[in-house]
């Protein structure tokens, strides 16, 4: 199926990425709370963690799966059968759900990390989307690095993951090395480059190490990209991730721009609380980026402060 242009995706991933940040690490009952939040925001995919991490890890996937309604649940895979197999386990109870398969592709990471040639990552990436569609139907490849990845090798990767099977296909900036103009090159170069890259969603996942996650991420917009990956207040490995409330406000208040819109209840990022507004002289309190994970912004007035 052809994805509609105007129709932009938001993938959230807090509870798998930004649960990297230190100090924002969840219990299963923190995490469920969390994607409850995300879900009612208007998040379309909530990615809830890597099943194959840990058996904590699989087990929270599965509660999120089983009692977290009106998202599609995704859970995050290798390459392998052993970890796909997981993942699709701890994702069933979903109604709608997706398993995510990322695998290397950069120089430095096929030389250093993998030891793999380029035929290796290939066979290997197509073999990861086609296990994965086989329990799944909602299949998303990430070629990890793709940033770093030679433009002609990295649009071979991405149209086999195309022919094996992934309806989605996302280019991470997965070091935060990359800036806008030449972020914008390399969609450009697939969109011209990858046959079948039309019929699937193009996405981008940014990380800020140099500061550019949001702006990465608009750009990658513009140049084709209908999902963008982020987590609540940019948390995540490292500088974080792109930030959801930041992309998402700055494709609403520019939508004449975009001319994309998304489904996020922009009004839960900021609720008025009981007896108190924006508009009043005295902010009771102030939130900060932690206290979010514990306390998601749109629970029950009475249980969190607000932030002015």
């Amino acid at each position: 199926m052809v994805p509609n242009p105007d129709r932009l995706l938001i993938f959230d991933t807090t509870l798998r990425d930004g649960e990297q940040s230190p100090g924002c690490s969840m219990t299963q009952p923190e995490k469920l709370r969390v994607a409850r939040s995300l879900a009612e925001l208007g998040v379309d995919v909530i990615e809830a963690g890597f099943p194959a991490a840990s058996r904590g890890d699989w087990e929270s996937v599965n509660a999120v799966a089983r009692e977290v309604e009106g998202s599609i649940i995704c859970g995050l895979a290798r390459c392998n059968r052993e970890d796909i197999e997981l993942a699709a386990k701890a994702l069933r109870a979903a109604p709608q759900h997706r398993i995510h398969v990322f695998l290397a592709t950069s120089a430095i990471h096929r030389q250093y990390k993998l030891n793999m040639a380029q035929e290796e990552i290939l066979r290997t990436a197509v073999e990861g989307v086609k296990m994965a569609r086989e329990l799944c139907e909602d299949v998303e490849f990430s070629p990890e690095d793709a940033s770093r990845t030679e433009l002609e090798f990295l649009a071979q990767v991405v149209e086999a993951a195309i022919e094996a099977g992934a309806g989605t296909v996302n280019i991470p900036d997965t070091v935060g090395y990359t800036v806008p103009d030449e972020f914008a090159e390399l969609f450009r170069y697939l969109r011209k480059n990858v046959r079948g890259i039309d019929k699937i969603r193009l996405s981008v996942h940014c990380h800020d190490d140099l500061g550019m996650a949001v702006a990465n991420s608009l750009t990658a917009v513009v140049a084709g990209a209908r999902q963008i990956e982020c987590t609540i207040n940019g948390i995540g490995e490292r500088a974080g991730n792109c930030s959801l409330e930041e992309v998402v406000m700055a494709l609403k208040t520019r939508e004449a721009f975009f001319n994309v819109r998304t489904r996020i209840q922009t009004t839960r990022l900021y609720p008025h609380f009981a007896g108190w507004s924006p508009a009043s002289p005295a902010c009771p309190s102030r939130v900060t980026r932690r206290s979010w994970v514990k306390t998601p912004l749109h629970t029950k007035p009475a249980s969190i402060n607000t932030g002015c």
